[in-house]
């Protein structure tokens, strides 16, 4: 099985960089890496002059400039587009380190043939668990990480965690050709966030399985780019408001007889979270993206800058 890994960057460099040093330590060695830059030609030129020609076990690698900032389904897409003959696609965040057999873990998970996509475990720097998969409370809005704030060491049942994950975390997911041809590719009107939450929800609707590969470790640095892991009270506004926004553009794409349910929760937990500990600005960005959400906007915001 070939496989295409699939990194968006956004004017980060050295996180590439990083990511591509863990995956030439890689036990499985029947892959490709594609970049798809986002953040403009002085990025794409300092990028490429960071990258070697190929990997050690010579695998190709490749960088392209994408058309503008596409976002991370854009991103995406453009890989996908550039690697017509894969197997598989390994979506994987810049700013991950994946272990060395964290690659074969996954592929050995879709050669089953049970399945058509497989999660990992993600854990961030302080060696907590950041996912083992995902859930989401169509009644809330909200997606929930299963096993976030766990020890590492815990080796969670795969069994358990496929029932009870209805998406997989877009740090890592890989996903066969089989899904790709029969569900469709991430939605570029999300821009970020939410897009691989309605990419498996849309699949799962449609009689697909989604697989877990636990021992599949991928250390997630999280939010070096967007700075959504910075404190709540410093949170940029990108990441809030399309956070916001894009929870009701999946509920309204996937459960529209929810909305207007998960939009009232929605908006009660925008004041749980984040007024009750005085992060008044981010109640601004929140409920700009709650409106923009109830309002069904979508695509880049235009106050976004390059």
């Amino acid at each position: 099985m070939h496989v295409a890994v699939c990194i968006v960057g956004f004017r980060n460099p050295h996180d590439i960089v990083r990511c591509l040093d863990a995956l030439s330590t890689s036990t499985y060695v029947d892959f490709e890496v594609l970049i798809c830059e986002n953040g403009g030609p002085e990025a794409f030129r300092e990028l490429s002059a960071l990258l070697p020609p190929k990997l050690p076990h010579g695998q190709e690698l490749r960088a392209v400039l994408a058309s503008g900032n596409l976002g991370y389904a854009g991103g995406v897409n453009r890989c996908l587009d550039e690697t017509p003959t894969a197997d598989a696609w390994w979506i994987l965040n810049p700013d991950t380190q994946p272990s060395s057999v964290a690659m074969s873990l996954q592929v050995s998970r879709l050669l089953r043939g049970d399945c058509e996509a497989v999660g990992s475990t993600i854990y961030l720097a302080d060696g907590r668990v950041q996912s083992h998969g995902g859930r989401w409370r169509s009644w809330l809005a909200r997606a929930e990480s299963i096993g976030f704030g766990s020890d590492l060491s815990v080796i969670p049942s795969m069994d358990a965690i496929e029932k009870e994950q209805n998406y997989l975390n877009g740090a890592s997911m890989m996903v066969s050709r089989r899904f790709v041809d029969a569900y469709g590719r991430m939605r570029e009107d999300y821009f970020l966030y939410c897009e691989e939450v309605e990419w498996c929800l849309r699949a799962m609707g449609q009689g697909a399985r989604l697989g877990f590969a636990a021992d599949a470790h991928v250390l997630h640095y999280a939010g070096t780019t967007t700075g959504s892991y910075d404190d709540i009270t410093r949170r940029p506004r990108a990441p809030v408001y399309l956070n916001e926004r894009n929870k009701l553009l999946t509920t309204r794409d996937r459960f529209p007889l929810l909305l207007p349910v998960a939009a009232l929760a929605s908006l009660a937990l925008i004041f749980l979270r984040f007024a009750r500990q005085g992060a008044w600005r981010q109640v601004g960005y929140a409920l700009s993206g709650w409106l923009a959400g109830m309002a069904n906007r979508r695509g880049r915001p235009d106050w976004l800058g390059d």
